[in-house]
């Protein structure tokens, strides 16, 4: 639950403050957009087990090609995945790096929704653009944020392909998840009962995120 608990606090911003920078950038009308829409929604369609295995090599300690690169510029070689340290935060930036575009579509959708009047009465009355985004996107952004926010959370729970290839759980754990554990402890170890009972307890923290998104969308609607 503390690695879950790590992941959710970075995933989340990390995520979610990426794809709604995407969206802003691609919802005025320039060339490269529909590049952007192709290159960062490419990754929600493909298999996890392929993007995890790609970062897999990517992410390599002795010859990947991320520490190729930071070689050129001066830094000396990272361990990544093998250490307890960053292992977890190199899972989160791999998720959030596949998720984002998906979270980019439903933002992009929400902002085509907001009436250019809007800006435009505020630009009469002197705001600049900072001032548009603070008292008139994100506002009015809100009932979309609330459902990618909890949608971003639930996903968050489930995290188990990402660990499952590309670590095992390691290194000493840091990145072992409650489903990846209920897998280990009901599938390879055998002890179905028990994983059977973890299985219940995170379902109903799950069942709770559930309810609090529902109740919190409808007064949204409301």
């Amino acid at each position: 639950m503390k690695n879950i608990g790590l992941f959710v606090i970075c995933v989340i911003p990390l995520q979610v403050g990426t794809a709604l920078g995407l969206a802003l950038i691609i919802n005025k009308k320039r060339r490269g957009n529909l590049f952007i829409k192709i290159a960062f929604f490419s990754p929600v369609v493909m298999s996890l087990v392929v993007i995890s295995v790609l970062w897999l090599y990517l992410l390599n300690p002795s010859d990947g090609l991320i520490n190729s690169a930071l070689q050129t510029v001066g830094i000396s070689p990272q361990p990544f995945l093998t250490s307890p340290n960053q292992a977890m935060l190199a899972i989160v930036f791999v998720s959030a790096w596949q998720g984002a575009g998906y979270q980019m579509l439903i933002f992009l959708a929400g902002l085509q929704n907001i009436s250019p009047e809007v800006y435009e009465a505020s630009r009469i009355d002197g705001a600049n653009k900072w001032q548009n985004f603070v008292h008139i996107t994100l506002p009015l952004l809100k009932p979309t944020s609330t459902l990618i926010l909890f949608t971003t959370l639930i996903g968050a729970f489930k995290l188990i392909i990402q660990p499952m290839i590309m670590t095992q759980g390691g290194p000493l754990n840091a990145t072992m998840t409650p489903l990846y554990y209920i897998y280990q402890t009901g599938f390879t170890d055998r002890f179905v009962g028990y994983a059977s009972a973890i299985t219940v307890i995170f379902g109903l923290l799950i069942a709770v995120v559930s309810f609090l998104q529902r109740k919190l969308t409808k007064e949204e609607e409301a």
